[in-house]
């Protein structure tokens, strides 16, 4: 009631203020709209016909300013509810990859992309978890996906690095990590990743190159000590690469590099002595061959002097150096048990028995002494006793035919290697049967065996 009273009053108010100065202002003004079209009106009605437009267009402009406001608000709520909604998706999903719902995390995540397709986080994440399960496309499109939202996301690059070395994509992958190089020179997990990508490649340069730089940053004392390893590691892998290539004098560099980074490096040592058996220069080899198992003790110097001094045709040297080393450890039961093999191998049956039938030590793991054995009593007609052997060697569960094992991962090689085929481990084989007690400390292909030459292998099961 009291608005329309209020309404009244102000038309009365405007009535009697419009006729006091259309009272003051008489006459009237013509208006043209058009070349044929006009109308009068008096100055009062221009005055209030103006203050009226002009009201109306602010009207507008303040109505119109509200409305965009409000759709504004609107919109931003609601893009908020659906980042919140993301958000939550992305945190199950999370939560549900670390607790090894995988399925459900797979889930979880493809829902949060179908609200946010750019969603950086998920598109990482879902990628992991394809990696792991092995799906390697899906996981490299994500990722791929993830790095054209952002180029220079460095989490990206090197997961998106892993999907196509998982892939076996080397080269797209090494390109990836240059990437992350490009744009932080010393990150390290990518100089790693770089190094083990060009060591899988067999590029042993590049990875020295790269592994000379790792040993500048600033790292753990453990960590250190493990990246020295593989730098002698890599040092001795230039080496033999130059040796198969026919470059041996810089091998010789190389392998000699090695031995003064690790003076207990035995691959390398065997490097320089098939340097001079390349060379034609048999009797220097042995030498260093001898003068390194003096230093070293290591049996399998014994094993390569057998191969070398076998070749020359020179029986009685190796029979000597293991005569000698016999001599120097009379306890040990390796050195006889390789020294009667030889026996045996070069038909000395006599001498064979004589020390083998008086050999102490793990008897029940040998199989190839047992078979020996049994093949001496053959020779020596004494069949209950070679019967006895044959079942001793039939009866065991360990089978020892492979004269290496590895002292890190246990693999068993019938040929000697500068580094272990399954865990990548340099200098770590140790001769059979027994454990060698002064072999080598564990270091980090192979190096190629000198063949024998018309006489039976030394490891050749009987």
């Amino acid at each position: 009631m009291f608005r329309l009273l209020l309404t009244v009053f102000l038309i009365i108010v405007v009535s009697f203020i419009f006729d006091y100065f259309e009272e003051l202002n008489p006459g009237s003004i013509t208006i043209q709209i058009s070349p044929l079209e006009s109308f009068d009106l008096s100055p009062v009605s221009l005055v209030l016909l103006s203050m009226g437009i002009g009201a109306l267009v602010v009207t507008l402009l303040v109505g119109a300013r509200e409305a965009k406001h409000l759709i504004m608000n609107w919109r931003s709520r609601r893009l908020r509810r659906r980042e919140e909604k993301v958000e939550a998706l992305y945190r199950e999903g999370t939560h549900a990859f670390l607790s090894k719902r995988t399925s459900e995390a797979i889930s979880l995540f493809e829902k949060t992309l179908a609200l946010d397709p750019n969603h950086l986080d998920s598109l990482l994440w879902l990628g992991n978890i394809y990696r792991v399960e092995r799906n390697y496309p899906e996981a490299i499109r994500l990722h791929q996906k993830a790095r054209s939202i952002e180029e220079r996301n460095i989490e990206v690059l090197l997961a998106l690095a892993n999907d196509l070395e998982g892939a076996k994509r080397f080269e797209e992958a090494l390109q990836t990590l240059k990437n992350v190089l490009k744009l932080d020179p010393g990150h390290l997990t990518a100089l790693m990743r770089k190094r083990d990508l060009y060591m899988r490649l067999e590029k042993w340069s590049d990875a020295l190159d790269i592994q000379q730089r790792l040993m500048k940053a600033t790292l753990s004392e453990q960590d250190q000590k493990a990246e020295a390893g593989l730098l002698v590691g890599l040092t001795y892998e230039v080496g033999h690469q130059l040796l198969t290539r026919g470059q041996t004098k810089k091998a010789r560099h190389s392998f000699r590099g090695a031995i003064k980074r690790d003076k207990r490096f035995l691959p390398a040592y065997i490097g320089l002595g098939e340097i001079l058996v390349r060379e034609g220069k048999l009797k220097n080899a042995a030498e260093i061959f001898e003068k390194v198992y003096t230093k070293t003790g290591n049996i399998i110097l014994l094993h390569r002097l057998e191969e070398l001094y076998l070749e020359m045709g020179e029986p009685g040297e190796i029979i000597r150096v293991y005569q000698d080393a016999v001599q120097r450890d009379p306890q040990s039961p390796v050195l006889k048990f390789y020294l009667g093999k030889l026996y045996y191998r070069l038909e000395m049956v006599d001498e064979a028995f004589d020390l083998l039938s008086t050999l102490e030590g793990p008897q029940d793991q040998m199989s190839d002494y047992h078979k020996i054995m049994a093949n001496l009593y053959l020779r020596k007609q004494q069949m209950d006793l070679a019967v006895e052997e044959l079942k001793k060697a039939l009866g065991l569960k360990k089978r020892v035919v492979v004269p290496y094992r590895c002292t890190q991962c246990q693999y068993e090689s019938i040929e000697w290697a500068g580094r272990c085929r399954r865990c990548g481990l340099w200098n770590t084989f140790v001769a059979l049967p027994w454990v060698d007690a002064s072999g080598v400390e564990p270091g980090t292909a192979a190096t190629r065996p000198i063949p024998y030459q018309g006489i039976a292998a030394p490891f050749e099961t009987v």
